[in-house]
């Protein structure tokens, strides 16, 4: 049953990583919660995960043309250079301190992204009635 469930989990994960939402953001706690894989098992598992569904991402991304390459190095490079002291910190935590650090990240994420849709919507509405003003006054 365990397996089922592991492979029930695994292609949720990859079906949202494949979307862009990032598996890892519901592939971690799947793990975790579900399957009863300790946190720092989990985020392994992620990162092997993420190779293979990033490759397929770039590919896409560049056949459509949506990556600007100017901004690559500035990205890649800060990136690369500190996942090395991240996982070592990782290592040294324990998985209470892992899990918690990784819960506080996603409810930071979610307001992030919360406060990022209201001012889109805020941001229409406002386009809206200025739109319809200057129509009205026409």
């Amino acid at each position: 049953m365990k397996t089922l469930i592991l492979i029930v989990v695994g292609v949720v994960g990859g079906i949202i990583g494949g979307m862009g939402m990032g598996g890892g953001t519901f592939l971690i706690p799947l793990l975790t919660v579900f399957c009863g894989v300790e946190q720092h098992i989990a985020q392994s598992v992620n990162l092997i995960a993420f190779v293979p569904m990033s490759i397929v991402a770039i590919i896409i991304h560049c056949k459509n043309k949506l990556i600007d390459f100017k901004v690559v190095p500035y990205i890649v490079v800060p990136a690369v250079v500190l996942s090395i002291p991240a996982a070592i910190l990782a290592k040294k935590l324990g998985a209470k301190a892992l899990s918690v650090y990784f819960g506080v990240f996603l409810i930071l994420l979610g307001v992030y992204q919360l406060v990022v849709a209201i001012k889109r919507v805020v941001n229409e509405v406002k386009k809206r009635a200025t739109t319809g003003r200057s129509r009205q006054g026409e």
